[in-house]
Order: structure tokens, then C-alpha cells, then sequence
């Protein structure tokens, strides 16, 4: 049977301890007896104490929901979301779960259940004002967005349903480690008409992870009733998962809290027993409105709203052991009185805490533990056998695997004997087992998602986007998961995902295995982006992206992957390549270029052109996008007094414009001409390679544009 936390002498400002259930066999006045009421409950007993504890957690958190609004309307605070209503459920999951080794991922809704696993209520108000020793944001996020350090809470986010993939990759971490503990995630009804709830079950259903989703119904996302939300039968998301095998489901009164935790009880004990994961519905009732932003009073009936109010779940519980003589009517209001007084005193004391400095505004976008700057950086001059690009990042995985077991690697047809689409793969899953190397769902926000979730249990994802073309549905999980868990979780938290990524035209590709994604993603504050252009600086910066403490965009130009005119001679295994270093690979007076990719080459050979025509042009590879070496770029500018960018990607909203931006802003007096771009059309790269050759830079185009400034 799994653990049970809560607070030691009934107060909630304790540090959590492990509750000790009372055998269902003995029998005596302080013990409410729980009915088998589903197929899987056993007969279980709850004391006195425990159901007196649960009762004040379910006061403590109406009592916060109440305080909160109060200060809201007085000025002293910006938004609040309430839970009231859901108490019941909440508790009864935080009575079941072990806070010191299950991962938790709760909804902003889920006050309670954040409560009964260690928040205390003076750390809520400490969000509440935004005070800057808020454990969970540091007044970064908004509040009831819960995240503890001390326990395996991760700061949430907003979106509605991204936290489930997460708990799947947390749940993912605790199998591949041998664990015997779950991760627990929530969301209202609502939220199950996302694509990633049905990618997350699907997940863990195939293969059987622990995994507790718990959906809270109160039949209204924001004002959108639940019939018009689900197809499930009777309205019900148990119903609509029925599909989804080894899925153990339950549909509960979720106001009543004896059914609660037996159910949890249930759900958690088939987990643990390696059955699946295991779905809880709790239908539960929203007694206030969906936030402070909001009035459900404009789109809900009262006589509903009523309705709702007799089912509040802890009149239910309070009158349960007033009845049962587990609670004199007197020690009930002494009890309501007492969690008053601590949720004024906690709200009290939080005020006068110290906001956030201006100064810290921006800190922790990116790791600033400085273990970046403790790698040895090109320590050797690459000797080896020349290698194709391809293989170099082939060699860089298999030597980083060796290097950290803490290493895995997974994606669309990863694994042997495919090895990948384009091999570079190739091998892994034979030397290092399927359970290191495994292909996933033909899901990419699964792919991001589940590997955000591993990383925050300390793995090491490297994953891979079969085509930068297809990366879009993972967008909101880099967008506002993976990039954003270190800031806004005031550096408590962070996820170094590698993602490689095959991007790039110039292969006949068509309009969708062509495109160039660097420039979308180099506007996410909190991701690092590669991208190199041959097969050294491949392997150096692959390997560098995996030592890394941040997540890691690794963009590879599949015409690039066997190009002989981008191999090298291949690094040994401790080659690592600075990121933020450009490199210059011709040196020269004239002009500077600005290039990368494919592009890199081209401008290359059309440099190497002009020479001949008695012009001295320097070109720059930029190796890595984020960070950019503005020092090099600058350095050369200042010397060569003319600049052009060139790259593959469109020339509208293309990086080469902020390069030219940043030019124009730190080197405008050193200059002789205009800063030039050259890059795609604004159009769609196209099939037939007559007109590909039109919309993507070529080189007699390159070569024009270079000595159009050279002239200048």
C-alpha cells in the first residue's frame, strides 16, 4: 500500500511525515469504515486523526481560495485561481502520494493537493505578492503555478495540458532507473480536448508506466459546459479512454473524500503492481469562478450554482464526523477559527518579505553556474580518418553514451536496424540496448514533452525531429516548457534536452523537407541553437551540446550529411567545441561575410572566386545561432568595413536581419556601405529543382551579391 503524507500535529506549516493507516481488521469508535464500492477496493480504515488532518488540510485551502480574493479585491494582489470545490480529491491524492520520491505535475486548480504534500501557507502568499523567496517562481510566475525544490514538484506552467507529457517522461525516469514510485498529474475536463492528454495516455498505456491522471470535472472549462468539450459517453472522460489498454479507470464522486482516497488507494496500488497507468476521474464542483478574471454568475444558472453548494465537499466530510461523534460541533468551530487565524498570520507575514530586485529581471534565462566555462575546448587539432558529417555525429553519440549513462536517445526510427532515416543513429541501439535507444510515437510534442519530463528527473535526453518540416506540433513544449523551466522557476529547475533536428533544402525536397527553422526558435529566450557546417565542428559542438546544463537546438543540414566538401578529419573522443565561438575559415580585408550551412560553402567558393578577380574577402562561420559571437563579427567588421549575411532560410524575418541589426547598432561608424543580405524568397522551396533553384540562394547569386558590395 503506498505511502501517505501530511503535516505533523495538524498543522500544515510542518514539514510532511509518513501517516500510518489503521488495519482494516480492528474495529473501534475512531475509524470510519470505507465500503467496496469498485472492483479493485479492499475494505480500508481511515482513523480519527488522519480524517481530522484531511478536514483541516480542506479548511486550510478554502480558507487560502477566500483570503487570496479578499486581497485581490483590496489591491494587494494581481489574480488568483480557486479550487474550492475540489478539496476532497486533492487531499485524498496527497494523503497517497510519497512527496520525497513521486513526481508531482498538479493543475493551477490544485491548491489542496499542493498543500498535503508540503506547501505551506505563508509559501503560497510568498507567490501570492510576488515576493522574491517564493520557492515556487521567485515572483516570476503567476500564482498558484505550485513548484518545491525539496520535493519532486516542478514549477508549472500555464498551457492546459502540457504538464501531462512531462509526467509521462518523469514517470519514463523512474522505470529506467528501477524505481517503484509514480508520477502524478492533473487537469479539469476541459483540458482533455488537447491533443497532448490522448499523446500523453497513449504513452504510458503502451507501455504500462506509473503514471496516476487524475481529471478533476466540474463540468465548465472557463464558461464552456463539458457536453459541448468531450464525446465520451455521459460526458465522461473515463468513458472516452476506454480504448487505451492496461488503462485502469474510475469515475468518482470526487466531493466525497472517504470515496476519494479509497479510489486513489486502488489507482496507486495497480500501478505499483506493474499494471499500467491508471485514469481518476473526480467529478467535483466548481464553487467559485474559474478565476479572479472571471464571473460564472453571467453564464451559469443559479439553481446549478445551488446545487453545486450542497455538494460542497467539506460540509460533507465535517458533517460525516460530526454524526459519526468524531467531532463535537464545538471542536469544529474552534477548528475553523484556528486555520482562520494561521491563514491571516501566514498572509501577515508573507507581505513583509522583500520583493524581487530589478536587477534580477533577467537572470536565469540560460545556466549562470558557470560549468560551461570548465570544459576544455578544442584541446586538439582533428587528425583522424576524414569523415562525412553524418558520421561524426554518429561517433559523437556513441562516444557520449559511453561517456554518461545518464544519456538516452530517442525518437522516430532511432533504433536499429534502421538506425534513422539518415543512419546517423546507426548502431546505438545494438551496442547500447533498446532501453537506452527506443524509437517513440510518430508524435513530436510526445517526443519534446516526455523528454522534458526525463530531464527534470536528472536524464539526459537526445532526441531527434526527423525533419525540422515536422517539429511544429512540439512548438508549444519548447515554447513554453522546456525553455521556459529555469526562469520561471527562479533557477530551480532545468532541462538540458538535446534536440537534433535534420533541416535544410538544396535535396529536392519539396515544401516540406525543406525548411529552416533557426530563426522561429532563436526568438525563445532559454535554448541554445548549433548549427554547423561540417563535420568536426559537428561532432565538437554535438558533443559540447550534450555537457551542457540547458536545452540544445542542434540543427543539421541533411545536404550537408555526406557532402564531401564538408567532411574533416574525424576529432577524438575529446574534441569539444566552444558554443558562442564563431569561427573565421578565410581571412581578408575587403568584406566581411556572415554565413552558415550550406550558405557557409557557397559564400566560400565565391569568395575564393574573387580572390582570383584581386579582392580580399573574410568569411565567418557563425557555428553556433544562439549564442551569437557578436566579438568575432564585430573584430572583422571593424576591419573589412563592409558586410553581407548570407543564409538559406527566408530573407523576411531570416537571423541574418538581426546580425545586420546588431552590425548597424555597434559598427554604423566603421562602415563604407550598406549592410547587404542574401537568402531565400519569400515563398515556399518548391519540388522541381528549376524552380528550387530559383527561390533558395545559389551560388552565381552569391557570387554577384559579394562583389556588388566589394564594388560598392
Amino acid at each position: 500500500m503506498a505511502k501517505k503524507n501530511t503535516s505533523r500535529n495538524g498543522s500544515i506549516d510542518k514539514p510532511v511525515s509518513t501517516l500510518n493507516l489503521v488495519n482494516s481488521s480492528q474495529s473501534n469508535n475512531d475509524k470510519i469504515d470505507v465500503a467496496e464500492t469498485f472492483s479493485q477496493s479492499r475494505q480500508k480504515s481511515l482513523s480519527k486523526e488522519e480524517l481530522l488532518k484531511a478536514l483541516r488540510l480542506m479548511l486550510i485551502a478554502r480558507g487560502i481560495d477566500t483570503k487570496a480574493m479578499n486581497l485581490l479585491r483590496q489591491g494587494k494582489t494581481y489574480f488568483h485561481i480557486a479550487g474550492a470545490g475540489h478539496e476532497a480529491i486533492q487531499v485524498a491524492v496527497g494523503f497517497s502520494l510519497d512527496a520525497n520520491k513521486d513526481w508531482l505535475f498538479p493543475y493551477y486548480r490544485d491548491l489542496a493537493v499542493a498543500l498535503s504534500v508540503g506547501l505551506t501557507p505563508q509559501e503560497f502568499f510568498l507567490q501570492c505578492f510576488a515576493k522574491a523567496d517564493d520557492p515556487s517562481t521567485g515572483g516570476r510566475q503567476l500564482p498558484c503555478h505550485w513548484g518545491l525544490k525539496r520535493i519532486n514538484l516542478p514549477t508549472q506552467s500555464s498551457p492546459t495540458g502540457t504538464q501531462f507529457l512531462n509526467a509521462v517522461g518523469s514517470a519514463l525516469a523512474i522505470v529506467k532507473r528501477g524505481e517503484r514510485n509514480i508520477a502524478y498529474v492533473s487537469s479539469g475536463e476541459g483540458t482533455t480536448s488537447q491533443g497532448e492528454f490522448h499523446e500523453a495516455v497513449n504513452w504510458a498505456s503502451r507501455e504500462k508506466l506509473p503514471v496516476l491522471f487524475v481529471i478533476e470535472n466540474n463540468k465548465y472549462a472557463i464558461s464552456v459546459p463539458v457536453h459541448s468539450q468531450t464525446a465520451g459517453k455521459k460526458h465522461s472522460i473515463a468513458e472516452m479512454m476506454s480504448g487505451y489498454a492496461d488503462l485502469y479507470r474510475q469515475r468518482i464522486d470526487g466531493t466525497n473524500f472517504i470515496e476519494c482516497y479509497t479510489a486513489v488507494q486502488d489507482a496507486i496500488e495497480y500501478i505499483k503492481d506493474g499494471k499500467g497507468p491508471a485514469l481518476i476521474e473526480a467529478d467535483v464542483v466548481r464553487l467559485l469562478s474559474h478565476s479572479s478574471s472571471d464571473d460564472q454568475k453571467k453564464y451559469r444558472d443559479p439553481k446549478e450554482l445551488e446545487e453545486d453548494l450542497r455538494n460542497c465537499p467539506i460540509e460533507k466530510l465535517s458533517q460525516k464526523l460530526i454524526k459519526e461523534g468524531l467531532l463535537p460541533l464545538e471542536e469544529y468551530e474552534k477548528l475553523k477559527l484556528s486555520v482562520a487565524s494561521e491563514i491571516n498570520l501566514a498572509a501577515d507575514e508573507a507581505i513583509k518579505y522583500p520583493d524581487p530586485t530589478a536587477e534580477s529581471a533577467e537572470e536565469f534565462v540560460f545556466d549562470e553556474s558557470g560549468s560551461k566555462d570548465k570544459l576544455e575546448y578544442e584541446k586538439s587539432m582533428p587528425s583522424g580518418k576524414p569523415v562525412v558529417m553524418v558520421d561524426a555525429i554518429n561517433h559523437a553519440l556513441h562516444e557520449e553514451m559511453e561517456n554518461n549513462s545518464n544519456i538516452y536517445v530517442f525518437g522516430e526510427d532511432v533504433a536499429d536496424s534502421k538506425g534513422g532515416v539518415f543512419t546517423a543513429t546507426k548502431g546505438l541501439s545494438t551496442k547500447f540496448g533498446f532501453d537506452r535507444v527506443f524509437n517513440s510515437p510518430l508524435a513530436e510534442a510526445s517526443i519534446i514533452g516526455v523528454a522534458t519530463g526525463m530531464a527534470l528527473a536528472g536524464l539526459r535526453p537526445v532526441v531527434e525531429i526527423q525533419f525540422g518540416d515536422y517539429i511544429w506540433p512540439a512548438f508549444m513544449q519548447f515554447k513554453d516548457e522546456l525553455t521556459t523551466i529555469r526562469f520561471r522557476s527562479n533557477n530551480n529547475w532545468s532541462a538540458p534536452v538535446v534536440t537534433r533536428v535534420a533541416v535544410g533544402g538544396y535535396i529536392r525536397g519539396g515544401l516540406y523537407h525543406s525548411q529552416n527553422i533557426e530563426s522561429i526558435f532563436s526568438h525563445l529566450p532559454g535554448i541554445l541553437i548549433a548549427y554547423p557546417s561540417n563535420a568536426a565542428d559537428a561532432k565538437g559542438l554535438l558533443k559540447t551540446a550534450c555537457r551542457l546544463n540547458d536545452p540544445v537546438l542542434f540543427c543539421e543540414h541533411k545536404g550537408l550529411y555526406r557532402q564531401s566538401f564538408a567532411m574533416s578529419p574525424s576529432p577524438d573522443k575529446d574534441y569539444l567545441v566552444p558554443f558562442g565561438k564563431a569561427k573565421v575559415v578565410k581571412e581578408g580585408n575587403d568584406l566581411t561575410v556572415i554565413s552558415y550551412g550550406v550558405s557557409l560553402w557557397d559564400s566560400l567558393f565565391a569568395a575564393r572566386r574573387l580572390e582570383d578577380e584581386g579582392f580580399s574577402v573574410e568569411v565567418i562561420d557563425l557555428r553556433t545561432i544562439i549564442p551569437l559571437d557578436e566579438e568575432t563579427i564585430f573584430n572583422s567588421v571593424k576591419k573589412t568595413n563592409k558586410a553581407i549575411i548570407i543564409h538559406e532560410d527566408t530573407l523576411t524575418g531570416g537571423f541574418g536581419a538581426e546580425v545586420a541589426a546588431r552590425i548597424a547598432d555597434n559598427c554604423f561608424q566603421y562602415l563604407d556601405g550598406p549592410i547587404k543580405r542574401i537568402a531565400a524568397k519569400d515563398a515556399f522551396v518548391p519540388y522541381s529543382p528549376i524552380l528550387e533553384y530559383v527561390i533558395l540562394p545559389n551560388r552565381e547569386q552569391i557570387y554577384k551579391g559579394i562583389k556588388e558590395i566589394l564594388e560598392y
